[in-house]
């Protein structure tokens, strides 16, 4: 990689998390919904949960709420592109003396980051609600697994926007994937005795791999039941970014 594709990288990435840090109102109105969700279904349901022989709901349900708010910032900081497109901005920075894969790869670290700094706003909102760390030191694990998840979606989500022109055709898209791949992630019930489609269905997400990764990491699970979650995870983050990559080099500004 040489200077300019370096500088490319690194331009976009700090382009974006300035642009991310200015706007106050993005920020905290992107911590709506997550701690809704938070609130609503911890405390609604919880009293269920412990009565089945769950446990403790808050401390379930933390883990895919916090990868909640990675997955809904990552996956729609693609619109950033058609709204560049749109403005003028995008063309700006084809012209770059850098190839495009280097400019996507700028835009999804920079948009993975925001993510990741999403995912520890929500988890310190958490504790607030009564979660509870099982160790410190498994932070550095939980980061890892907010990091594949957000470079993963981010660049789910570059993709998608290379390939439309118009925000509506966009938030559409987005919406009819986002919720099920929530939804049948885990995040909010266990996985277990669902019927069997439903259950290949949740296999086939790569936010499962996230929400059980980061559960473990969060309260001292396996560290090999980790390592096969973050082997999936880097492996789907690696085709999505080549995917991404790809059809960003294509791009018409």
């Amino acid at each position: 990689m040489n200077s300019s594709s370096m500088g490319a990288v690194w331009g976009l990435w700090l382009r974006q998390i300035k642009r991310y840090l200015r706007s106050r109102s993005r920020l905290i109105g992107s911590l709506g919904q997550p701690v809704l969700f938070l609130v609503a279904l911890g405390f609604g349901f919880g009293p269920v949960f412990q009565k089945a022989g769950g446990g403790n709901y808050i401390q379930f349900l933390t883990p895919g709420i916090v990868l909640m708010g990675v997955l809904f910032t990552a996956i729609f900081s693609g619109i950033e592109i058609i709204w560049d497109r749109q403005f003028g901005f995008l063309k700006e920075t084809l012209v770059a003396p850098a190839p495009r894969i280097f400019i996507m790869l700028g835009r999804t670290l920079g948009g993975a980051t925001i993510a990741i700094i999403q995912g520890f706003l929500v988890l310190a909102v958490s504790f607030a609600a009564g979660f509870r760390l099982e160790s410190w030191t498994r932070l550095p694990a939980a980061a890892l697994f907010m990091g594949l998840t957000a470079v993963a979606f981010t660049a789910l989500g570059t993709a998608i926007a290379s390939v439309l022109e118009d925000m509506q055709g966009f938030q559409l898209i987005m919406n009819f994937l986002v919720m099920p791949i929530f939804f049948f992630s885990g995040s909010i019930f266990p996985l277990i005795s669902l019927p069997r489609f439903l259950t290949d269905v949740a296999a086939a997400n790569p936010l499962t791999y996230g929400v059980d990764g980061l559960r473990l990491a969060l309260e001292g699970g396996s560290y090999a039941a980790m390592g096969r979650d973050a082997a999936v995870l880097t492996a789907v983050a690696a085709v999505l970014v080549v995917a991404g990559g790809n059809l960003f080099s294509r791009i018409q500004a």
